[in-house]
């Protein structure tokens, strides 16, 4: 049983191991998209602002108009998103952490109360020969 519980938290290690350097490009990844995403946000304010204050005169842009996209204009939406992202991404990494600290806490569990029974076991065999000695 010990040697099963030992494979499990030893394939447990060597997977996060593993995993832990993409789930840190991952993040970093993620959070630079973030950024882009925010400085897209603002882009498209000034655009806003500059078009109510140049009036009839179409808006001076390079390239592609971004501010008609339905993520680009839902920044609460964007943020919620890369919250559940970050949340999701701890919880894959502190989930193998998590089973092998209880399997170790259920263990150690274990052979304590082996070691209370064994005592109680030998605290009444004490007191049977006593009994039979008298």
């Amino acid at each position: 049983m010990k040697v099963k519980i030992l494979n499990v938290l030893t394939v447990c290690l060597v997977t996060l191991i593993v995993i832990s350097p993409a789930m840190v490009v991952l993040r970093v990844v993620w959070e630079k998209h973030g950024e882009l995403v925010k400085a897209q946000n603002l882009t498209c304010e000034v655009n806003k602002i500059n078009e109510v204050n140049q009036g009839l005169y179409p808006p001076v842009t390079a390239g592609i108009n971004n501010c008609d996209r339905y993520v680009v204009n839902q920044p609460l939406t964007t943020d919620f998103i890369y919250k559940l992202a970050i949340i999701l991404q701890w919880f894959i990494l502190l989930t193998p952490v998590c089973i092998g600290l209880g399997i170790l806490v259920y263990d150690r569990y274990l052979a304590h109360r082996a070691a209370v029974f064994q005592e109680q076991v030998e605290m009444l065999e004490r007191l049977w020969r006593q009994s039979i000695e008298q």
